[in-house]
C-alpha cells in the first residue's frame, strides 16, 4: 500500500508539505516523518519511536489525535506511547 500525506486537522499549520505521510498496514497505521518511520497504531495500540525534532513532535501529536489518542505534550506522549530502539 502506498503513502497518503498527513493533512492538519488540530494544527494550526495549513500543511506538513508533505513532510509527513501515512502509510495504512494490516493491522494499524504507521506514520513517518521526513521518511523516518517515527510512530504506529498497531492493533489499536499506539507505540511512538521518535520524538527529537519539533518538526516529528507535530506531526506524531496529530497523527495521534486524529486516531483518537490523547497527545497533550511531548512529556505525556513519551509517558504513554514510547518505546525506545
Amino acid at each position: 500500500m502506498g503513502k497518503i500525506e498527513l493533512n492538519p486537522i488540530y494544527s494550526d499549520q495549513k500543511s506538513f508539505h508533505g513532510k509527513a505521510q501515512i502509510e495504512k498496514t494490516a493491522t494499524g497505521k504507521r506514520l513517518y516523518s521526513y521518511n523516518l518511520l517515527v510512530a504506529e497504531i498497531v492493533n489499536h495500540d499506539a507505540v511512538v519511536y521518535n520524538l527529537q525534532s519539533d518538526s516529528t513532535l507535530r506531526h506524531v501529536k496529530e497523527f495521534l489525535k486524529q486516531a483518537g489518542y490523547p497527545a497533550t505534550n511531548k512529556k505525556q506522549i513519551i509517558n504513554d506511547y514510547y518505546v525506545k530502539l
